[in-house]
C-alpha cells in the first residue's frame, strides 16, 4: 500500500499556524516596521563561522526571538482549554520559516 500523508502546507508556508502567524505580523504597519527593524538588526549583527553562514546566524537569532516576544505576549489563560489549544497551535509554527522570510526581506533591503 503506497499511503502519501496529506498536504499540510498553506498558502505557500509550512503549514497554517506559521502562515497565520506570519499573517499577522505583516499585517499591521506597526508590527511590520517592528519585525523588519529587527531582522536588518539581526543581518547586520550576524556573521558566518565554521558551522553557520551569515543568513542561517541571523535566521536562527531572529526565530529565536520572534519565539520569545511572540509568546511572552500572549495573555495569561491560566489552566483552561483556550491555553492549551494556543499552546498547540504555537508549537506547530516554524519560526524558522517567518525568520528566513524576513531575513531575505532584509537582504533584499541592504541592496
Amino acid at each position: 500500500m503506497n499511503a502519501t500523508a496529506p498536504d499540510t502546507t498553506h498558502n505557500g508556508w509550512r503549514n497554517y499556524e506559521t502562515w497565520a502567524v506570519n499573517l499577522w505580523l505583516d499585517n499591521e504597519e506597526g508590527t511590520y516596521n517592528y519585525w523588519r527593524e529587527r531582522a536588518r538588526e539581526a543581518y547586520a549583527a550576524a556573521s558566518a563561522d565554521s558551522i553557520w553562514t551569515r543568513e542561517q546566524r541571523a535566521r536562527y537569532t531572529l526565530a529565536d526571538t520572534l519565539k520569545a516576544e511572540i509568546e511572552e505576549s500572549l495573555p495569561d489563560l491560566g489552566a483552561s482549554m483556550a491555553a492549551d489549544l494556543l499552546g498547540a497551535a504555537l508549537s506547530e509554527v516554524h519560526w524558522d520559516e517567518i525568520a528566513e522570510h524576513m531575513i531575505d526581506a532584509a537582504i533584499e533591503d541592504e541592496s
